[in-house]
């Protein structure tokens, strides 16, 4: 039997993310949760969202572990997990939604304009784009544990590093998405809400 992989960091941003997707994502729909790592939201957060039906995903490695969490506590509203590497070519799939939580100072930054191409191609119009993790503003940290925790992500992978938010919303924008909220969120993150407009 596969053991469950655990993060703390998830344990404790569930009920802020929580909040935030229960005040955008009012109307029915398909939501593609983006690098679902430990599967932890993915077992806790559709209990609360039944209107939503919420695909996880990950790369090939990540999802025995997703479904140790979902065979444990599996809300009806959840699907199988799926092969999704983010910066890569994502598979022909209709969704309303998109989420992803700590991932984009995880990837490469070339990886995140990929993934936000990918995402500008996937999303209808009205469709949003939910991320959550740090930013920096104006080129700047927003405390000093964010410096701190960027420090460690450059000894983990020298590509991986918190993202400016002016970078972030350019490659949005670029994805035909734009700011809709800009949320203040535990621990010096933010959540970042994106809207897809309509085709020109």
């Amino acid at each position: 039997m596969i053991s469950k992989p655990f993060s703390q960091a998830c344990d404790n941003n569930r009920g802020p993310i929580l909040r935030v997707l229960q005040q955008y994502l009012k109307a029915p729909g398909t939501l593609l949760e983006l690098g679902s790592g430990t599967g932890q939201h993915a077992a806790w957060m559709p209990h609360f969202l039944p209107h939503i039906h919420w695909q996880p995903s990950d790369l090939p490695e990540r999802l025995p572990g997703i479904r140790a969490w979902l065979a444990d506590n599996r809300p009806a509203n959840v699907a199988d997990p799926l092969v999704l590497d983010m910066a890569q070519p994502w598979p022909s799939l209709a969704c309303d939604y998109l989420l992803t939580v700590n991932t984009f100072h995880i990837l490469a930054q070339d990886d995140v304009a990929r993934a936000i191409q990918h995402a500008g191609e996937h999303l209808p119009a009205g469709g949003l784009f939910v991320v959550y993790g740090p930013f920096n503003y104006d080129g700047r940290f927003t405390s000093e544990s964010n410096a701190r925790f960027n420090d460690w992500l450059r000894q983990q992978h020298p590509a991986s590093a918190i993202r400016d938010i002016e970078w972030v919303c350019a490659a949005m924008n670029a994805a035909g998405m734009t700011l809709e909220a800009d949320q203040a969120m535990p621990a010096n993150n933010r959540t970042l809400v994106f809207r897809r407009t309509a085709e020109e």
